[in-house]
């Protein structure tokens, strides 16, 4: 079953179309260009920024003119994350989506849903004849996944509305009134290679189909990283065997938790089987450490053929331990709010390019000092290997009002609609509303959403009763104001 043929609400059309039109991160121009013919095939007001963020205006239905006019905010890229082995050109190929059960799913790669769910309802509030509204505008803005580009780039004075809804949440019944900041903070290895010793065995090491996903809202949750497991074992076997690393690759995403890692390292040959028996332990362990968190984990190591050259023992040996070190996961807990991550941070990637090996870190907090201590207690550790460090893409959290008005009517709404108090909570993410309090510093925000889960991962589904729910708050809300 496809998604258009689910049938009964506005936002299946649109999410339909969302879903055929490729939008990596910092590829956004078929999105943009189809959201701009949108606008213009129903007469509705649009404009173009200088970053490529979209406006569409629409006035008020009748008697709702003089209402506080609202802001309906999403984000038109998406995390393309695919199934290893899987033929995907996310440039070009539309999302195979369909219909399971009460779900939407999609073949082998990430569904889109955040935030093309969010893109799909505005859409529909924009044409539906039977939603009151009051003067509306309708925001999309670029690059939110890698780096929140269109957020950064707002300029003061664009917007006329008061109230912002960003739809860009994945937990149906919470209404989330504060974030996270976040910052990258980025390691450079300089690194010359050296030819590979004589009688050596080359092995290719990969750590594979761990679960991964979002590096704030599951952070929590006691996923393994693929990189550092890859970088446990190497340790080891540098230790005890003496091994060489050539190679070494892990993660795709700043804002993901990596799924897989892979390595090519020589040993001596008459060291060949000791290899293999360390390796198998360690295989039998780590399984079982995250037997319940990363069931579908697997481990290999086989033999390949031998590299051109190896790493300097010395730059091996800081690398390695770096990785070994450096924190990964929570590193405090709100005091305010039980339950929620104030600081964490993630170590997020590992590649290698002519003459480096880089290796990628977030860090987010919704306390400005701890996320500055967390990123300077990562980049310490890097820097007493002897990398470079950098720093960049820091943004603003989002402080909690719980006075808000728009969180009243939200909160009214719901309770009216579905008989039950929501959830009031802050998340352990980066959602854009902390940067638009830079240039809009008066503006009231809420967010809410429907049910995803496994967002940034092949694994991303979108719940559909939800999503129902999600419209009816939506559209109800908008009368109330």
């Amino acid at each position: 079953m496809k998604i258009k043929d689910i049938g009964d609400l506005l936002i299946w059309k649109y999410f339909d179309e969302i879903t055929a039109i490729p939008r990596p991160s910092k590829r956004e121009e078929k999105i943009r260009e189809y959201l701009e013919s949108f606008a213009r095939s129903h007469g509705l007001e649009t404009l173009t920024d200088e970053v490529g963020n979209v406006l569409i205006r629409k006035p008020a239905t009748p008697g709702y003119e003089d209402h506080t006019p609202v802001i309906l905010q999403s984000h038109m890229d998406m995390v393309c994350a695919v199934e290893p082995g899987r033929s995907f050109d996310c440039d070009h190929d539309p999302v195979r989506a369909y219909v399971e059960g009460e779900w939407i799913r999609s073949e082998g790669t990430t569904l889109g849903a955040d935030d093309g769910i969010g893109v799909a309802a505005a859409l529909a509030v924009l044409t539906s004849e039977d939603v009151a509204h009051p003067p509306l505008e309708a925001l999309f803005t670029v690059d939110e996944e890698s780096g929140m580009t269109g957020a950064r780039n707002l300029r003061s004075g664009w917007l006329q509305g008061k109230i912002l809804i960003n739809l860009d949440s994945e937990d149906e019944g919470e209404l989330f009134i504060g974030c996270a900041g976040g910052q990258d903070t980025t390691a450079a290895f300089h690194m010359y290679f050296e030819p590979v010793p004589d009688n050596m065995t080359a092995y290719r090491l990969s750590v594979e189909g761990l679960t991964g996903g979002h590096s704030g809202d599951e952070i929590h949750k006691g996923r393994a990283n693929a990189i550092k497991l890859a970088a446990r074992l190497l340790w080891t076997l540098t230790s005890d065997l003496e091994i060489r690393l050539s190679y070494l690759k892990g993660g795709t995403l700043r804002n993901a938790i990596p799924p897989e890692a892979e390595a090519v390292f020589v040993v001596m040959e008459n060291k060949r089987a000791e290899v293999e028996h360390i390796f198998q332990q360690f295989a039998e362990v780590v399984k079982k450490e995250y037997e319940h968190t990363d069931p579908s984990m697997t481990i290999g190591l086989t033999e390949t053929d031998l590299p051109a050259e190896v790493m300097p023992e010395a730059r091996q040996r800081d690398l390695l331990l770096s990785l070994y070190g450096c924190w990964h996961g929570v590193f405090s807990w709100s005091p305010a709010i039980p339950g929620l991550v104030q600081t964490s941070t993630n170590l997020a990637t590992v590649r290698q390019e002519t003459g480096r090996v880089i290796v990628g870190t977030n860090q987010r907090s919704s306390l400005e000092s701890e996320k500055e201590y967390i990123s300077e207690t990562v980049a310490s550790i890097f820097r007493l290997a002897g990398a470079e460090v950098t720093y960049s893409d820091s943004y603003p959290g989002w402080t909690p009002n719980p006075d808000s008005p728009v969180l009243h009517i939200t909160r009214e709404s719901y309770k009216t609609l579905f008989n039950q108090e929501p959830a009031v909570k802050a998340i352990h993410a980066g959602l854009e509303c902390g940067l638009f309090l830079e240039a809009y510093p008066e503006m009231d925000m809420i967010s809410f959403g429907p049910t995803i889960r496994g967002a940034h991962t092949p694994e991303e589904k979108l719940n559909i009763p939800s999503t129902r729910k999600f419209w009816q708050l939506l559209t109800d809300v908008l009368k109330r104001i």
